[in-house]
């Protein structure tokens, strides 16, 4: 027994722990397989989105993904407002019809506007307006029309009443230029011709330079009692500029369309005047000593001026190769870019005008010398 028992001790638990022992890896294949079939099999039948009920028509929906956008800032918390975003914000705002009274709506609209033109450059500054001299001062009456009222002149020193005048005969006198212009020295030649009959005058004065040209002042009109009374005063430099003394219409009209001047006694152009000097000093030469004054009203191509000299006083010059004397007088500068003018009479000469020298605010200047003299037939 012993025997026997020891073989089946022996021999009968190796055989049975072959038996029962862990199961295989194909088993463990096989049912792998199956518990994947039966997951597909779960997943086909079931809803194909995570609702609360299934697709009752078998459809196949399509899902999205929504992010969330976030809220606006307000943009006044951002930036300051500026004159463009009032401007386009009132642009916007004029293209929406409104419901309000017409003048409501225009009470609305202006303000953007005027904070609009803030960001804007400024306008350019308004032309300076016309002399006074030359103004025509415009009223409004109380029925609301417009009245337009005569030219009247500033407040100026009064023209000088003439007297006696001694005017001399028909003659040319011959100048040599020197003249200062942009900071460049130049040479001109000029000339003045005096033609007269005792009862009506014509005096041409003229300037001309190389490579420069000419230009021409001329004076037309009646000699009267009281000397010089011109009808027409012409400036010339490639084109010409007029103006026309109408003394029955109690005006002087420019070619240039400026404003109408009043038409005075006495009133000169720019030629006549000095002619009309050397008349007046002529015919009375103690009533204008030293220190006292000559005014007129002078015509130029576009506008009326006071014009005052002063008598300066006795001055040596060498004109023509010959020393005189000669008589000084001034016209200062009264307002900002006018000339000064300087002009000499010689006595000798029957108190023609011997030298004169134009200044210019900014330094510029022109002197004409007499070099010669002759008669006019």
């Amino acid at each position: 027994m012993t025997s026997h028992g020891h073989k089946m001790g022996s021999g009968g638990p190796t055989k049975l722990a072959a038996t029962t022992g862990a199961p295989g890896w194909r088993p463990l294949a096989v049912l792998a397989v199956l518990v994947v079939a039966a997951h597909a099999l779960l997943l086909q039948a079931s809803p194909a989105h995570l609702g609360n009920s299934p697709n009752p028509a078998g459809k196949t929906f399509t899902t999205r993904s929504i992010q969330a956008v976030p809220a606006p800032v307000a943009e006044a918390a951002a930036a300051p407002v500026t004159a463009s975003k009032v401007a386009k914000i009132a642009q916007n705002t004029l293209k929406k019809p409104s419901n309000q009274p017409l003048h409501q709506q225009t009470q609305a609209q202006t303000a953007p506007e005027t904070i609009a033109d803030a960001s804007l450059p400024p306008a350019p500054p308004d032309p300076p307006a016309p002399p006074p001299a030359l103004e025509l001062p415009v009223e409004s009456t109380a029925a609301g029309t417009v009245t337009q009222t005569v030219a009247t002149l500033p407040v100026e020193p009064k023209a000088t009443a003439v007297t006696d005048i001694r005017l001399p005969g028909s003659v040319r006198l011959q100048y040599k230029v020197i003249g200062l212009s942009k900071n460049m020295n130049y040479h001109a030649n000029a000339e003045l011709a005096w033609n007269t009959d005792g009862e009506s005058y014509q005096a041409v004065m003229k300037i001309s330079a190389f490579l420069i040209g000419s230009r021409s002042m001329t004076s037309v009109g009646k000699v009267t009692a009281s000397g010089l009374a011109p009808t027409r005063f012409a400036d010339k430099f490639r084109s010409e500029l007029a103006a026309h003394f109408e003394a029955d219409k109690g005006k002087i009209i420019f070619s240039a369309n400026t404003p109408d001047a009043p038409w005075i006694d006495g009133v000169q152009d720019r030629v006549s005047v000095f002619l009309q000097l050397g008349g007046m000093l002529a015919a009375h030469p103690a009533g204008y000593p030293p220190g006292s004054n000559i005014t007129f009203l002078t015509i130029g191509p576009r506008e009326a001026d006071s014009w005052t000299f002063v008598i300066d006083g006795d001055e040596a010059l060498d004109l023509m190769d010959t020393p005189m004397t000669a008589l000084k007088l001034t016209r200062k500068p009264r307002k900002e870019f006018d000339q000064k003018v300087e002009i000499w009479f010689a006595p000798s000469l029957g108190y023609l005008p011997v030298r004169s020298r134009i200044t210019q605010q900014n330094g510029d200047f022109v002197d004409q010398q007499l070099t010669q003299i002759s008669k006019l037939l």
